[in-house]
């Protein structure tokens, strides 16, 4: 997938920025604050609907502002060109197109523009708790299956409903009983199905873990993921969804009276884990903390991989200062696997000495750009 131009409206410090890029490697400069991180923020808007650095988007709007849009002109092998529009207003919220056809779901938009975002914020991948994890785990499936993201709306909703009733302090025990049956029969469906898909999906993603870990670390560390939840999920390649949710239906009811006790749904792929070695050794309790750095970028390339084999669009690529703690040597491998990439990538670098001898060797690949204050410039091709 290539995003040939980009519009920002009122987004952050752009006032009114217009750019087109190359379709190969494109490499964004400037001082910090210049509004370079910006930039692959919009084209993340443009392919999950949301920002990657605020929690929030009425912070994306321009100081003084009522609205930001973004917009973007889009080529694929599946659709020749298309164009993505992304708005927010303060008190109206947030509005997505595509083709000047509103999206009724912003879920919709997922998997349209596949993306594979790497950022600083990728430490808390591996030294944070289980939540930053499962969030990866379900970014990671919902862009590959759609089925997949509905069923994980539709298991939240479930959650939320369940647990409203759990909190109810007045409901006799026979009546809350009663209530809950429903609810644990679809809990325990589409959950099912959600645990099936993700142990699936970390049975296959080893191996690309596997090669992007020793491309990035060289040999002798070997990593592997373990994907954790309340039953055995067997060694089959696709486990049996029918008898995950016979389980877990089992495993609600040895559950019921904790439950009750702390209102909350105690059992299921909300609470679920992923767990990261090298060499068998737990990474979160023992890794170096260049060894986290290491594990979570091979994480993203892994991502990448697995993507251009599974997806018939190749997904964007965004790396927003990713080489201000890698050495030379990590520096140069990750800049010959974008050279090798067939897709299209943004990176974002406050510092282009680290990666300038590149800009000549891969002179047929990469465009260059440079920000100042919101202002961008074209400066190389």
């Amino acid at each position: 997938m290539i995003n040939t131009a980009l519009s920002l409206t009122n987004f952050r410090n752009h006032h009114q920025t217009d750019v087109t890029w190359g379709e190969h490697v494109n490499i964004i400069t400037g001082p910090n604050g210049a509004g370079k991180t910006n930039l692959i923020d919009a084209l993340h808007y443009l392919c999950m609907g949301r920002s990657f650095t605020s929690s929030s988007d009425m912070y994306v709007v321009r100081q003084e502002a009522p609205s930001f849009l973004v917009k973007g002109t889009f080529r694929g092998s599946i659709r020749s060109n298309f164009e993505v529009a992304c708005s927010y207003s303060r008190g109206e919220g947030k509005r997505l197109w595509v083709n000047d056809s509103p999206l009724d779901r912003h879920a919709d938009l997922i998997g349209l523009v596949p993306v594979v975002l790497v950022s600083p914020d990728d430490r808390r991948l591996t030294g944070e708790g289980p939540a930053e994890r499962r969030s990866f785990l379900d970014a990671l499936i919902s862009q590959t299956s759609p089925s997949y993201l509905d069923d994980l709306i539709r298991y939240r909703r479930i959650v939320r409903q369940r647990n409203r009733l759990l909190s109810d302090q007045h409901l006799p025990q026979s009546q809350l009983d009663l209530m809950l049956e429903p609810w644990d029969r679809q809990l325990a469906e589409t959950g099912s199905r959600i645990i099936a898909k993700r142990g699936a999906l970390v049975g296959m993603f080893q191996s690309y873990l596997e090669k992007a870990h020793s491309e990035l670390a060289g040999s002798g560390l070997v990593p592997s993921i373990s994907y954790r939840t309340f039953c055995d999920l067997g060694e089959q390649p696709q486990p049996d969804a029918g008898r995950i949710q016979q389980d877990y239906l089992t495993a609600l009811r040895e559950s019921a009276e904790r439950e009750r006790e702390r209102r909350l749904t105690l059992t299921g792929p909300h609470r679920d884990e992923l767990v990261f070695f090298l060499n068998g050794m737990e990474l979160r309790k023992f890794g170096s903390q260049g060894q986290h750095r290491i594990f979570a970028l091979a994480l993203k390339m892994a991502q990448l991989y697995f993507y251009n084999d599974e997806l018939e669009d190749l997904p964007v690529f965004l790396l927003d200062d990713v080489f201000g703690d890698l050495d030379p040597q990590r520096t140069d491998t990750v800049m010959q696997m974008l050279l090798q990439h067939e897709g299209q990538s943004f990176i974002t670098a406050a510092h282009p000495d680290k990666i300038s001898g590149f800009s000549a060797s891969g002179r047929n690949r990469i465009t260059t750009f440079g920000v100042s204050a919101g202002r961008v410039e074209q400066t190389s091709h």
